[in-house]
């Protein structure tokens, strides 16, 4: 099977699945969707949730965030993990929104990726999540997935976003990153994984029969 056939037996499987996927993250508007992405960093998203409602009530924009020290933001946030990293780049985040983007998140890769805790892929996130733009995040679940179905050898998630980029249709990005994620912690997750459950493996790689 050409990765050609793949790429499209994977799109339709997933679009069946998938068709308006949600995003997991709970937010308001731009501000809080970068504050809760930034947290997602080696956590669950059901892990962000939980916090963020007692942040975001109160700041839910980066000038009554500032506002607060690092320490109150640290511990809201403490459950999440690298919490002492996380809440100094979220109080150092609004202040330079304010002091240099009038308290708007920027709707530049460059200008996300200046800010303090956001990397490419948080950055990745917001251009297509927040803003529409076509991007295409690349997270464990996706890195993984792209890796099993042999879209990618796997060196690292610069040249699996590279692949992915490649290979899917520009249009699609947004929702297969999403899709993707879905895909992965029902069917395919890293831990307690079970071929029996993969669809879109067997769909790809199916058994030979003796």
């Amino acid at each position: 099977m050409t990765k050609k056939e793949k790429v499209r037996i994977i799109m339709d499987t997933l679009q069946s699945l998938y068709p308006n996927p949600p995003i997991p993250l709970d937010h308001t508007n731009t501000f809080t969707f970068l504050i809760a992405v930034l947290l997602s960093a080696q956590t669950t998203d059901k892990m962000v949730n939980r916090v963020t409602p007692e942040l975001f009530s109160l700041a839910d924009n980066p000038y009554d965030m500032q506002k607060l020290s690092v320490e109150q933001i640290r511990e809201i946030i403490k459950p999440v993990g690298l919490s002492p990293q996380k809440a100094k780049a979220i109080k150092r985040l609004s202040e330079i929104l304010v002091e240099k983007y009038h308290g708007q998140v920027p709707a530049n890769f460059e200008g996300l990726e200046s800010l303090p805790g956001v990397g490419h892929k948080t950055a990745s996130v917001i251009m297509s999540q927040a803003f529409g733009q076509p991007a295409f995040p690349v997270d464990t679940h996706i890195h993984r997935l792209m890796t099993q179905w042999g879209l990618t050898n796997g060196k690292n998630v610069q040249q699996t976003e590279k692949d992915a980029k490649r290979l899917f249709p520009k249009n699609r990005w947004n929702d297969l990153h999403l899709q993707m994620i879905y895909y992965g912690r029902e069917y395919a997750p890293a831990r307690g994984y079970n071929p029996d459950n993969d669809i879109i493996m067997k769909l790809i790689k199916p058994t030979k029969k003796a």
